[in-house]
C-alpha cells in the first residue's frame, strides 16, 4: 500500500466540515475523546452513528447520503468489516476526503478498501491517527517524533 503524504493529511485537517462515521456514544471511547477534540479546536463535526440520535449535543446522521449540508471530508472509525461499504457511501455522498482510522497504522486498514475507495475516486488516508497531526497535541506529539527518527512519519510531496 502506498504511503500517504503529510500534503494529504493537510489537506485533510484544512477541511472544516468533517462527518466522524461509527462515533461512539460512550463518552470514554477514544472515537467520543478525538470527536470532542476536533470540536474544541473549531471543526464543524457531524455525527454518523444509525443507533443515535444526538451525540455531545449534535443532531447524528444514520448515513452519510442524508447530511445537509454536505461535509468536506470524512473521518471513519468504524470497524474494518464495514470500511469498504462506507467508502462506497462517501463516493456516493460526494465525499472526497477520507480518512481510515487505524490505531496500528496502515497494517490495520485493509488494502483492498484502500485501493476500492482510491479506485473510486477519493483520497484515502489509510491507518493514521489525527491527533499525531494536531499541533500542540501532548503525548501525540512525542508517538509523532518517534516515527519521524524511525523515518515511518508521512512525508511532505515536492511540487513537481
Amino acid at each position: 500500500m502506498a504511503r500517504v503524504s503529510l500534503n494529504t493529511i493537510q489537506d485533510f485537517l484544512a477541511q472544516k466540515r468533517i462527518a466522524m462515521v461509527g462515533v461512539s456514544r460512550n463518552e470514554r471511547d477514544f472515537s467520543m475523546m478525538l470527536f470532542n477534540e476536533l470540536c474544541r479546536r473549531g471543526y464543524d463535526m457531524v455525527p454518523v452513528n444509525p443507533n443515535a440520535q444526538q451525540i455531545a449535543g449534535r443532531p447524528c446522521f444514520a448515513n452519510l447520503e442524508d447530511i445537509e449540508p454536505r461535509v468536506d471530508a470524512a473521518l471513519l472509525m468504524t470497524s474494518p468489516a464495514l470500511v469498504q461499504a462506507v467508502l462506497r457511501d462517501c463516493a456516493e455522498a460526494g465525499i472526497k476526503r477520507v480518512w481510515i482510522y487505524g490505531y496500528k497504522g496502515e497494517s490495520a486498514v485493509d488494502p483492498e478498501a484502500v485501493a476500492f475507495g482510491r479506485e473510486a475516486g477519493l483520497q484515502v488516508i489509510p491507518g493514521e491517527c489525527p491527533f499525531m497531526f494536531l499541533p500542540n497535541n501532548g503525548f501525540h506529539g512525542i508517538h509523532g517524533f518517534i516515527r519521524k527518527i524511525t523515518g515511518s512519519f508521512p512525508r511532505r510531496e515536492q511540487a513537481a
